[in-house]
């Protein structure tokens, strides 16, 4: 293959060069863009084999980026709009939500309002053919389904859709659309007075879904509300200051930024906020980062609401995007944030990438998912909220109210049923034979969430079905795990006959995070501390 060193040499210069200066750093380039782009030219005019030279810079960049910190990250111009897609919320394509079952395609929900749900394509639907060739075998994964299904607005895509009950299959001529993707999961009313909002990322549509949801709860008599970022590993800092001002009352300190070549910035809320008053509970855990992190920290060090569940992930760092001549993109940290209180939560990264990562097992060995006390915060890290109330910094948002990981319904038949996509595929299989039975019998999600049972026949069906895929449980597991698996297969029939936000109001019924934070909102003991003084 033809090299291209000088190219090469401006590239790396280039990059370095750009890098440099951002950081405020002044360095002989003889030790730093001259070094390697001598190295470079050495490979290519020495070395034992052909190298393809472009690939050999980008490890370098990513190796270079890890000695940095663990959330700098280089993106190459191929995977740049699969990274931003989901926080964008929207990509071009068909609209409907899949899963490549049995080398086939399966629709799960077609996405409302879209191109396939506007031609009357619906949940259990297989696509068979598309655009005249055979869409079925063991070739087909979800790669392929991107690719055959997205695409420009306004192009078409012609699709064969098999259906139960009919013997040909349908055939369907689709116009490409914009299709969103939401990062509300479900909104629904918990109980009388109190509204559940569940958010898994912070994207650009984030604050018009939240306000339309909020919107919709107040109408059904909504007057506290629980915020679940449970698993949410962030996004937008912008859309988590919007977000944190939806609930703080006009010049609030929602944070500030700084580091060494960034200026301390201070973002504050606006007059403008659809929940100020009203009780409020955020639920985390070790997965809650960032952005999360961000929303829950300002709401908690200003007494504004409760932070229930574990400990959160712990990443206070900011990053911002520097564009490539090629158009790849190096994701640089440039600042810490910090909370109103002054904390940084940003956990400790000194002993390399692979030791940050594995934080979640060192908490799990600790014991500290189970409680609280196996976790001590030094006296450095305390911090007062205006109401005299301790929080602490360094290491993530400790919650107001703990809620320990039950491990034990976490048996080892369960995970391997999980893991395995058991329960999906199980489901599936029944609702393939039931689906009309189902559907004419059940018109609502409140009619099935009453009425609906999974009975014990149903049960032996899945353990002969398990058996069959040679996952046998043992000793006492199911006795352990037992409720969890019979929800979480009356979880995914209701997401799949109704909608999808359906999943968590089952699931949410034996979630002890969330049957906590309904138990504080209606305690009057908890709040007590965050009336002002």
């Amino acid at each position: 293959m033809k090299k291209q060193p000088n190219l090469l040499t401006w590239f790396v210069s280039m990059l370095i060069v750009a890098v440099v200066p951002a950081l405020g750093q002044q360095i002989n380039p003889k030790s730093t863009t001259q070094k390697f782009a001598s190295v470079m030219q050495i490979i290519n005019f020495a070395y034992v084999d052909s190298v393809y030279e472009p690939e050999l810079v980008e490890k370098a960049i990513v190796a270079m980026l890890k000695e940095l910190d663990p959330h700098s990250q280089y993106i190459s111009k191929e995977n740049l709009q699969k990274s931003t897609e989901p926080l964008e919320g929207n990509f071009n394509g068909v609209g409907i939500s899949f899963q490549v079952y049995k080398d086939t395609i399966l629709v799960i929900a077609p996405v409302p309002g879209g191109p396939a749900e506007r031609l009357g394509i619906r949940a259990g639907d297989k696509i068979v053919m598309i655009d005249g060739e055979n869409s079925t075998g063991s070739l087909i994964d979800n790669n392929y389904v991107f690719s055959k299904l997205r695409g420009e607005i306004g192009t078409r895509v012609d699709v064969g859709v098999q259906r139960k009950g009919r013997s040909k299959s349908i055939e369907f001529t689709i116009i490409r659309d914009r299709i969103p993707i939401n990062s509300i999961d479900a909104s629904f009313m918990a109980t009388n007075d109190i509204g559940y909002i569940k958010l898994n990322r912070f994207s650009r549509t984030s604050m018009d879904e939240f306000r339309k949801a909020i919107g919709e709860l107040k109408d059904e008599g909504m007057e506290r509300l629980i915020l679940d970022l449970r698993g949410n590993s962030g996004g937008y800092l912008d859309v988590a200051v919007d977000l944190s001002d939806e609930f703080l009352s006009a010049g609030k300190l929602v944070l500030y930024t700084e580091g060494t070549s960034s200026p301390r910035r201070k973002y504050k809320s606006s007059y403008r906020g659809e929940f100020e008053e009203g009780r409020l509970v955020i639920l985390i855990d070790e997965g809650s980062a960032s952005a999360s992190e961000i929303v829950a920290g300002a709401v908690q060090d200003w007494d504004r609401g409760l932070v229930v569940g574990r400990r959160s992930f712990g990443k206070g760092l900011v990053q911002r995007p520097y564009y490539l001549p090629d158009s790849s993109v190096v994701r640089l940290t440039i600042a810490r944030y910090y909370t109103p209180t002054g904390r940084c939560i940003q956990k400790p990264y000194d002993k390399g990438y692979d030791q940050y990562y594995d934080d979640l097992y060192k908490r799990l060995e600790s014991g500290e998912l189970t409680g609280p006390d196996h976790f001590n915060f030094p006296d450095s890290l305390t911090y007062f909220t205006p109401n005299k109330r301790v929080v602490y910094g360094g290491g993530g948002i400790m919650p107001d109210v703990f809620v320990p990981w039950d491990s034990t319904r976490y048996t080892d038949f369960y995970v391997d049923v999980l893991s395995k996509g058991l329960f999906n595929d199980f489901v599936l299989n029944y609702l393939d034979a039931e689906r009309t039975l189902l559907a004419n019998k059940y018109n609502t999600y409140e009619q099935f969430n009453n009425t609906y049972f999974v009975d014990d026949d149903f049960m032996d069906k899945f353990f002969e079905f398990a058996a069959s895929k040679n996952i046998f449980p043992v000793d006492n597991e199911l006795d352990l795990s037992m409720e969890l698996i019979k929800m979480q297969m009356k979880a995914l029939i209701a997401r799949n006959l109704f909608e999808f936000k359906s999943y968590f109001q089952v699931i949410t019924q034996i979630d002890e995070c969330f049957l906590t934070a309904i138990d504080v909102l209606h305690n009057e003991l908890y709040f007590a501390e965050l009336i002002p003084h």
